[in-house]
């Protein structure tokens, strides 16, 4: 079985910067990690790949720098890996990232399951799997908490607010998973030590069949026009009293007179 995980390479959620000119994220001299959500989508595909045999693949648009997330996902257990770099994919926005990943993937050929993280932690959008399934033509199950393949069909329990579906899709097929669908696997010493003498490829724009009125900034309807810092909510009061009672008073006291109660 031939699978596809798409990853991301995600600024540390404690050092997020915008470029005041672009309004997009400053990823160059940014710490950086995988995508929590990408590592269960790899972890997923690597079970399935031990239990039914294959190669799994993984892929990433984004700087130079991206390498890194990849290594990091071969060293974990995914077999080839792949980076899509050009700078005239700067500035995507989800449906210029999604229609330049699934030409990457039709570029790989002959996959039979597409996986993907539910979401990236930068952008929380939730978008780019499902619009890659649709440039695919391919159908797509979302929010996965566990899959089963058999016969050519993939056995999906999707996790939702009240409980979960059980669904069947004949493959190939997209799915992104949610992070209750495992624990994923630490990269050993041995992987890492092959992941670092492996080479990754680049595909550039050249590379890929695709509209160049698609790509980046330029194939992006979405664009943030402005950017503002929160203003600071008001903080709340600690009611010091000797006992719980006289607390709890006090604090009665103060709905009361806010009209609260």
């Amino acid at each position: 079985m031939e699978i596809v995980v798409c990853v991301k390479q995600v600024p540390d959620t404690t050092e997020v910067k915008i470029d005041p000119q672009t309004n997009t994220l400053i990823r160059q001299g940014v710490p950086s990690i995988v995508n929590p959500f990408d590592k269960n989508a790899v972890e997923a595909a690597i079970q399935l790949k031990e239990k039914h045999g294959g190669k799994v693949t993984v892929i990433s648009m984004g700087p130079p720098q991206a390498k890194d997330a990849l290594k990091e996902c071969l060293a974990m257990g995914a077999d080839e890996a792949v980076l899509v770099s050009d700078r005239a994919f700067g500035g995507a926005d989800t449906l210029a990232t999604s229609y330049t990943l699934a030409a990457a993937i039709r570029k790989i050929g002959n996959v039979d399951l597409i996986i993907c993280g539910k979401q990236a932690i930068d952008g929380d959008t939730a978008q780019v799997g499902p619009e890659a399934a649709e440039h695919l033509g391919l159908p797509q199950v979302t929010c996965a908490a566990k899959i089963e393949i058999e016969a050519g069909k993939a056995r999906v329990e999707r996790e939702h607010e009240e409980g979960y579906e059980v669904i069947e899709a004949q493959l190939p097929l997209l799915i992104t998973v949610v992070k209750s669908i495992n624990e994923p696997r630490f990269p050993t010493v041995k992987g890492t030590m092959k992941a670092n003498r492996k080479e990754i490829p680049v595909w550039t724009v050249n590379e890929l069949t695709v509209d160049p009125a698609k790509l980046g900034l330029k194939g992006s309807p979405t664009q943030v026009r402005r950017i503002f810092t929160p203003q600071q909510r008001t903080q709340g009061e600690i009611i010091q009293a000797d006992t719980a009672r006289e607390a709890v008073l006090a604090l009665m006291g103060k709905l009361a007179d806010a009209k609260i109660i």
